[in-house]
């Protein structure tokens, strides 16, 4: 109440109880716990946009092949499935850039010390990686050179192609040799490699007896080992002091080791745990060099997205049918029909299937053990089976992410 003079009485605004005062300050505590709430909402925005800048930033678009690869469009293959996709992973030793001047003298040139052929099946339900040999002899075409000038078509090893004419010639050779389409490309070098297998905390192997190579910097003792980022890239670079020395024995060592590292991210949940994914990210985003498509995180998610469901025993890899070249011991060759059934069957996303009793050279199978008939070792049709009988898959020699290499 209030009398003539305006006075404040019982009952009006504040009240002997004091609810009138506890229901202010409720007000304010509300409106200022609002604007701390939009506030906190506006900073973790700001910080997750932050990252996604630094990270999308990091990437770096090959626009050159590009341009390159538009050139040739007419001459490039078709892809004939909807929804399959062929990704050409091509490990670069340029001794040039961060941390790589240690792997030899920088020539201002660099080859593909590795290439793998990555087939996404439609519906994302396997994933074939397949190692194309360096030393493989192939006719490479014409290219265009960092310094503007072509070269002229030449019959030479494999690896000479990314050294001629980088990211772009080397697909198209690689669609030349096997008339697949390429829809996608990764480039990465050393020290990228390095910082991935160090953001997943090393990834474990097993070794049948130690490994001492001065050259690889490895000294390493046998049965598990986790391998850093210093050492994986050793382990996968070394030949002449593990195996027999050759480049197929590496190319089988590097498949197991990113089998490793396939179950190693899929266990860890890293993929689905923003604290362990950010600096798998960081490392793999920094050290990338890619098609325009795929030259931002949001290219990369919707390709990774697609992996991450895959089973592990459907994370295929293999090498490409291969034998000594037969003019020189030291170089490779297809080994025919047997590549080509392989790249048609990529082509039509049609299934393959790898297993370890299949012999290295392609060649040495017959048609039903390569067919998934015989044990691949002694050609031997089981009891109950007949040369017309159909397959779902032809197998050919290799590993799966599933297997422990610790077993």
């Amino acid at each position: 109440m209030t009398d003539r003079r305006g006075t404040l009485g019982p009952g009006a605004g504040l009240s002997a109880t004091g609810k009138g005062l506890i229901r202010r300050r409720r007000r304010k505590w509300v409106r200022y716990g609002g604007i701390g709430v939009a506030v906190a909402v506006v900073v973790a925005a700001g910080v997750g946009w932050a990252v996604y800048v630094k990270l999308d930033g990091n990437i770096t678009p090959d626009n050159a092949a590009a341009a390159e690869l538009a050139r040739y469009e007419k001459e490039r293959p078709t892809s004939l499935v909807k929804d399959a996709q062929n990704i050409l992973l091509i490990g670069s030793d340029s001794r040039s850039g961060d941390g790589n001047a240690r792997y030899g003298r920088d020539s201002g040139t660099e080859r593909s010390d590795t290439t793998i052929l990555l087939h996404l099946a439609a519906g994302r339900r396997t994933a074939t990686a397949i190692s194309l040999p360096r030393d493989l002899m192939v006719d490479v075409p014409a290219c265009l050179r960092a310094d503007g000038t072509r070269s002229e078509p030449m019959f030479a090893m494999f690896n000479y192609a990314f050294q001629m004419g980088g990211s772009a010639c080397t697909i198209r050779t690689v669609e030349q040799l096997t008339n697949v389409r390429i829809d996608h490309h990764i480039v990465v070098d050393f020290h990228g490699f390095k910082e991935m297998v160090d953001a997943v905390d090393g990834v474990r192997i097993c070794l049948d007896r130690p490994i001492h190579d001065k050259a690889a910097k490895l000294n390493l003792p046998a049965g598990k080992v986790t391998l850093d980022g210093e050492q994986a890239l050793g382990y996968v670079r070394a030949r002449k002091s593990i195996g027999n020395g050759s480049d197929t024995d590496r190319m089988d060592r590097q498949q197991r080791f990113l089998g490793a590292l396939v179950n190693k991210v899929q266990s860890n949940d890293v993929l689905l745990n923003p604290v362990k994914l950010y600096p798998v990210l960081d490392a793999a985003t920094s050290s990338l060099t890619t098609d325009p498509d795929l030259a931002s995180l949001r290219g990369l998610y919707d390709l990774v997205r697609g992996l991450r469901d895959i089973p592990t025993e459907r994370v295929q890899f293999l090498t490409v049918p291969r034998e000594s070249y037969v003019y020189n011991s030291n170089r490779d060759q297809l080994v025919e029909p047997e590549a080509q059934k392989l790249f048609e069957r990529l082509r039509k996303d049609a299934p393959v299937s790898v297993a370890k009793g299949v012999p290295r050279d392609s060649a040495a199978m017959s048609d039903y053990a390569e067919y998934g008939y015989g044990d691949g070792k002694s050609g031997r049709m089981p009891s109950g089976a007949s040369s017309n009988s159909p397959s779902p898959a032809p197998t050919f020699r290799g590993n799966t992410a599933a297997e422990d290499t610790c077993r």
